[in-house]
């Protein structure tokens, strides 16, 4: 296998363009494309499950870091982020035995072994600016979109009300069109409402906002508002959306908006 891809070598040794068609079927060249899928799937659940780290401020146990690191997907997706282990830095190591290794903001590499880490989500950096300044001298690449994040900060006064309509009367021409960006985006859809779950301050809250739905796939769609809730229901005033919630629920709405239709100006 090279780059993902099943190759095969004639007698004489050069790689072939694709694999013969005498061979697509043989069982080790199927248990290879098998193991392709496999791993690019794994990969995938990596990535995922790091994000739900970030999005849901979740505490992450040291050993577990400690643990995966040896497994090149998890550590591709894992190092460069930014945690705080009692001290903030990039997570650059991580050993069962000796915690995680992080070069901090003062460019000083330390091993520390608290019980869990976190991976804090931007919207709660106080020094962003300084970190992406840092990450850029570093040569930082994260997988993960962490420090450049798209990141929506909530006003100091929000008007009273339930519901953001900064990304509503987005049209598209086909339902299929807006579910298939959600999906895309990784956002569920559920009785016509994009779904964003954010686990903050010891509580789960959902973003929803509206794609629209009809019993036709092919039926015109539009936008609508975009609102929090409960898990039970529950629809939460904007004043008690907390910083992380509110920013997930508008980067959603935003990614998803700018995938309507677009009406060219006339000439």
């Amino acid at each position: 296998m090279h780059g993902g891809r099943v190759q095969c070598r004639n007698a004489k040794g050069k790689v072939l363009g694709a694999v013969p068609a005498a061979l697509k079927e043989d069982d080790v060249v199927v248990r290879l494309r098998q193991l392709v899928e496999w791993l690019d799937r794994h990969d995938a659940e990596c990535l995922s499950t790091v994000d739900g780290w970030l999005a849901k401020s979740l505490p992450v146990p040291t050993v577990l870091l400690g643990q995966v690191w040896a497994d090149s997907a998890w550590r591709s997706v894992v190092r460069d982020l930014v945690v705080d282990a009692g001290d903030v830095g990039f997570i650059r190591d991580a050993d069962p035995e000796r915690g995680v290794g992080l070069v901090t903001l003062d460019g000083d590499t330390v091993w520390v072994r608290p019980e869990t880490v976190t991976v804090p989500h931007p919207v709660l950096l106080d020094d962003l600016d300084e970190l992406r300044e840092f990450a850029a001298e570093l040569g930082v690449e994260q997988r993960v979109q962490q420090l450049f994040r798209q990141t929506f900060s909530r006003q100091a006064e929000l008007p009273s009300g339930t519901t953001v309509a900064d990304f509503s009367g987005a049209r598209f021409e086909q339902i299929n069109h807006v579910l298939a960006r959600c999906r895309t985006l990784g956002y569920p859809v559920r009785g016509g409402e994009a779904v964003c779950a954010v686990f903050e301050g010891g509580a789960t809250l959902q973003a929803r906002y509206w794609v629209g739905a009809d019993q036709y796939p092919e039926s015109e769609a539009w936008t609508g508002e975009l609102w929090w809730t409960r898990p039970d229901g529950t629809t939460v005033p904007l004043a008690e959306v907390g910083p992380v919630a509110w920013s997930e629920g508008m980067r959603m709405a935003s990614a998803i908006h700018a995938g309507r239709a677009v009406e060219e100006a006339a000439e």
